[in-house]
């Protein structure tokens, strides 16, 4: 209590001088400021614009500037004035009443102009190769045709559809407290779909309830019926029948054949023609572009980068003028519990163990406490307007064993200037018969839109809740508060509002399973995170957090790694401060980090080079106090902005925007010069943004310690056993369980694979994994271990 009248007390204290401020500067302009104070929804930053660099008419088109005005709407809150009638009756009959008005557009005669198709047609009459012209009975193939299509899809039943979300709005009002939707996100929408283009939603991918529960959202505004992508492995025959009637779309295997596989072929042209007849038809299309929920494996998704590589090619053939992208996510305050088999690859969902989740949840409602539910819609952009300004971004590329395996070694100092070449997601069949440049296209793409995603979501209670038990901090009610309130400032709105106390409780009940709750004398409330398990769940609730922080930790654990051969790790904060860090080998630090942590964990733009994010990293350490300028003798003060030259190697060079001819003097930033501030928050705050990448740092230089006992050559999933076995070991001794993560092992696999570290050959059994030559000498390992160690603070 005593910390939420301090807070009370400087919140107040700031807006009195904020209301100084405000009158001294209206009485100088003539103009009427408002102080904000951005704490607990009193401000929420608008989250979700469109990248400017590459889609500068769409950001300017399609956005209003009242939106924030508008408030967020509970999608599954039905009442008697959401239908047309009223009266007693009514009001007990609204959700039956509510599924009759949705407005289900006809079903057209799709099949017959799929089959009517020029790709279609090309195969059947053997003007393609593998088609019916090289030995092939046209009738036969028309068959198989239109046996592909039934897999790919089914006609919408809609006495099916309106049974199923009258259901489904029943279901979700007993397991969530609700389910909240900007309303001026979707104005933004609905806007975008009055331009007469397809809509085409890329998503997250948290639960397997989100394919369920957007279409079921974006339903209930009128937008129209969803089709969904779907993916085979993860749904029973049973239930894909299910699902194909209610606007699901399934990838047919014989699609991932080789290229030159008559089946193949026929199959990537059904799927071609299906995508093109939907586009036409103005259907609206929702594509997930993360992997499964519980998938081990890289990120972004190899089926997600697919159906999006199809509606790329649909524009650039022309067969539609334009799409429109929206980028989509949601996020829950505990994802909802499922059966362990349903995150495995070989137990796909089936239709009866869905109907056992289903009961499972109602009959724990009312027991626990239910959680709350946000969907995220960005700002829609043009696809066609990101093609043509993407490809001027881009620039050379490199391995990372070229970038990064030089400097490890100690054989090279200099960071080459160029990016990095990390591409986990395998190409599936139809996107194998793109050029490579399209498929670079829609690698980017992939990624740029995922980042907006990641960026427009907002930060849940538990994710901060987990972070703070994660960390040790004591006083909970005040650190709550202080990193909400961190967080809004950084740009990321927050899934929660109300009473600091009540979302303190809310919070804790929602994370009872994964902390013990002790209490101490004078009544005070002590909480322990539960070791093992309970852990390691805080840590991946933990991660949600790190977008929000991810410019300032990465920073953070760069200047760690500069002190690291000058200060003791142990040593005072007043001995590290003394140390003079320049802004050269500040560069050289956050570039290494950055080659260093996988893209999939970073999600950087692909129009930003690394050079501009390094500026950008060291800008956000200076604002947030961290790192101060420091005046050398001789050179010119760091205020002065008269003569400043912005180097081109920092700012514009994979764009060229800009050419300055004085802007390639790299000179200026060479006598530029920083100190760790000596501010008494500092020291505290530094280690907080250190420990938010630790788990992934100390992962990969435990999988560095492994080498030496590892058991090679063996299998990818053998060795990611093997390894995930260690860091178990090593966490029930050091207690460092948030590092016993599967997929932080097989990141440290493939990050180490790409780093020239462990190689994968052929074999009869499949592709193994070697240790290379050159890391199989002892000396070479310690230097990996040690490089990976200097950005990590203990």
């Amino acid at each position: 209590m005593d910390t939420m009248l301090e807070a009370r007390l400087q919140t107040q204290q700031r807006n009195t001088q904020n209301s100084q401020e405000t009158s001294l500067w209206s009485s100088g302009f003539g103009m009427k400021l408002e102080a904000v104070t951005p704490f607990l929804g009193k401000y929420r930053p608008f989250v979700g614009r469109c990248c400017q660099t590459c889609t500068p008419k769409s950001w300017e088109s399609l956005f209003h500037r009242s939106i924030m005005d508008l408030g967020f709407c509970n999608v599954v809150l039905v009442k008697e004035e959401n239908t047309r009638f009223r009266g007693w009756l009514v009001r007990r009959l609204c959700y039956f009443l509510w599924s009759l008005e949705q407005r289900i557009p006809p079903c057209q005669d799709a099949p017959q102009k799929i089959m009517e198709s020029t790709r279609v047609q090309n195969v059947i009459s053997g003007r393609v190769p593998g088609g019916a012209g090289e030995g092939q009975v046209p009738g036969l193939v028309k068959k198989e045709v239109q046996r592909i299509l039934g897999h790919i899809q089914a006609p919408i039943h809609p006495f099916l559809l309106r049974l199923f979300s009258w259901a489904l709005l029943r279901f979700l009002n007993c397991v969530f407290l609700n389910v909240q939707l900007h309303k001026g996100q979707m104005k933004m929408v609905h806007k975008a779909s009055q331009a007469g283009l397809p809509l085409v939603l890329l998503s997250t991918h948290k639960s397997l309830l989100d394919g369920i529960l957007l279409p079921f959202v974006l339903l209930s505004q009128g937008l129209g019926v969803l089709r969904v992508v779907w993916d085979s492995r993860t749904c029973s025959p049973t239930l894909r029948a299910l699902l194909k009637k209610l606007g699901g779309l399934f990838l047919p295997p014989e699609a991932n054949l080789t290229l030159d596989s008559p089946e193949g072929v026929l199959a990537r042209a059904v799927v071609h023609a299906a995508m093109e007849q939907l586009l036409v038809s103005r259907q609206p299309l929702l594509i997930f572009l993360e992997e499964h929920p519980g998938a081990q494996g890289p990120r972004l998704s190899a089926l997600g980068q697919t159906w999006l590589g199809l509606v790329v090619q649909a524009v650039q053939v022309g067969v539609i003028p334009d799409a429109m992208l929206v980028p989509v996510a949601i996020t829950y305050d505990l994802v909802p519990d499922a059966p362990c088999d349903v995150y495995h690859a070989l137990a796909p969902l089936g239709l009866w163990t869905g109907a056992l989740a289903v009961l499972r949840s109602l009959r724990g409602w009312g027991h626990s406490p239910r959680v709350c539910v946000r969907v995220h819609l960005a700002q829609p952009f043009s696809l066609q307007e990101y093609t043509i300004n993407a490809r001027s971004c881009w620039g050379s590329r490199q391995t990372l064993e070229q970038l990064l395996q030089p400097i490890v070694l100690g054989q090279c100092t200099t960071v080459p200037d160029t990016e990095k070449e990390q591409e986990w997601t395998p190409a599936t069949g139809p996107l194998l018969a793109f050029k490579e440049e399209d498929q670079l296209l829609v690698r980017r793409l992939s990624r740029h839109v995922l980042n907006a995603s990641v960026t427009s979501s907002a930060v849940m209670s538990t994710a901060i809740m987990a972070t703070l038990l994660l960390f040790k901090h004591q006083k909970l009610l005040g650190e709550f508060s202080w990193l909400t309130e961190e967080t809004l400032l950084r740009g990321f709105d927050v899934g929660f509002s109300g009473q600091l106390r009540c979302l303190v409780q809310h919070t804790l009940s929602l994370l009872r399973a994964h902390v013990a709750l002790l209490r101490v004398h004078q009544g005070d409330l002590l909480v322990v995170p539960r070791p093992g398990p309970g852990l390691t769940h805080l840590a991946r609730l933990s991660a949600e957090l790190l977008p929000a922080f991810l410019s300032e930790a990465v920073g953070a654990c760069a200047v760690r790694g500069l002190l690291a051969g000058r200060v003791p790790p142990e040593g005072p904060w007043e001995l590290q401060g003394i140390e003079l860090l320049s802004q050269n080998e500040l560069y050289r630090q956050i570039l290494l980090l950055l080659h260093l942590v996988p893209q999939d964990l970073l999600l950087l733009q692909p129009c930003q080079s690394s050079y501009c994010y390094c500026q950008e990293v060291l800008d956000r350490l200076i604002q947030c106090g961290l790192l101060v300028a420091e005046e050398t003798p001789g050179s010119r003060p760091a205020c002065d902005t008269g003569r400043q030259r912005l180097s081109a190697k920092l700012l514009w060079k994979p764009s060229g925007d800009f050419t300055d001819s004085d802007s390639d003097n790299f000179e200026e930033a060479e006598g530029r010069y920083f100190r760790l501030s000596q501010q008494s928050r500092c020291p505290d705050f530094f280690l907080f943004l250190c420990r938010l990448l630790s788990p992934l740092l100390k992962a990969f230089a435990q999988a560095a310690t492994f080498l030496h006992r590892g058991q090679l050559p063996d299998t990818e999933s053998g060795y990611t056993e093997q390894l995930l076995q260690f860091l178990q070991a090593t966490a029930q001794e050091e207690g460092s369980f948030e590092c016993a993560d599967r997929n932080l092992a097989i990141s440290a696999i493939w990050t180490f694979r790409d780093l020239g570290v462990l190689q994968q050959m052929p074999s009869p059994a499949g592709p193994m994994l070697y240790l290379s030559p050159t890391f199989t000498s002892r000396e070479n390992q310690e230097k990996l271990e040690q490089f990976i160690w200097q950005f990590i603070c203990s």
